[in-house]
């Protein structure tokens, strides 16, 4: 089976001015492209040949072919995770989620935001659900980790690898995760609520 890459679910110049057409030419266009790129050519002729790629993520052994498996997910899931029309508010059933786990959408905000300020070099904040509890987590991962390979299902995700804000914010990772709030598509993570982990 040979992995795409995935089409965006928007324009390049979509999630202007918070992340410009520039930064998506290089970060979709090249870096998600080469992880793709990579992945196919690492599991030709061998066992992960013919499996989906949740497959590859969580049964492959920690490496490149793992690496590069996860950050082809990693990023469709991070480009689902903003919209040109998001930001504002978690809907009716997310926000009562919200709401039970951490209080309030700011409290979430909040400790998600220092989450992914305080992850130390590349990695990823998620909003994450235990499919057995049902519990909400935000959990943060280093390089290609993600909630996939616990057992839980990613909601929505910040990549704070640098390659995802040095082109508009330089080293200002602040800055560019409170740009994320003005994207951040509730309805995709909305969508994602009760969905089994490999979803």
């Amino acid at each position: 089976m040979k992995h795409k890459l995935p089409e965006l679910p928007y324009a390049m110049d979509a999630l202007e001015p918070h992340i410009s057409g520039e930064t998506l030419e290089f970060h979709y266009g090249k870096h998600h492209k080469k992880y793709v790129k990579t992945l196919n050519d690492l599991i030709e002729g061998t066992e992960f040949a013919e499996k989906p790629l949740e497959d590859i993520v969580v049964t492959a052994s920690p490496g490149p072919l793992r690496n590069n498996a996860a950050q082809t997910w990693n990023h469709t899931l991070y480009w689902q995770s903003l919209s040109p029309k998001g930001g504002g508010e978690p809907g009716d059933e997310l926000a009562a989620a919200i709401d039970r786990r951490f209080g309030s959408a700011d409290t979430f905000r909040t400790e998600f935001t220092a989450a992914a300020k305080g992850l130390f070099g590349s990695g990823w904040v998620w909003l994450a659900q235990d499919p057995g509890s049902g519990e909400l987590s935000i959990e943060s991962t280093k390089d290609a980790g993600n909630p996939l390979m616990d057992g839980h299902t990613a909601l929505l995700t910040c990549d704070v690898w640098e390659h995802a804000y040095y082109i508009d914010y330089r080293n200002k990772r602040a800055s560019y995760i409170e740009a994320f709030w003005k994207l951040v598509n509730w309805d995709f993570a909305a969508s994602r609520l009760g969905a089994q982990a490999d979803a």
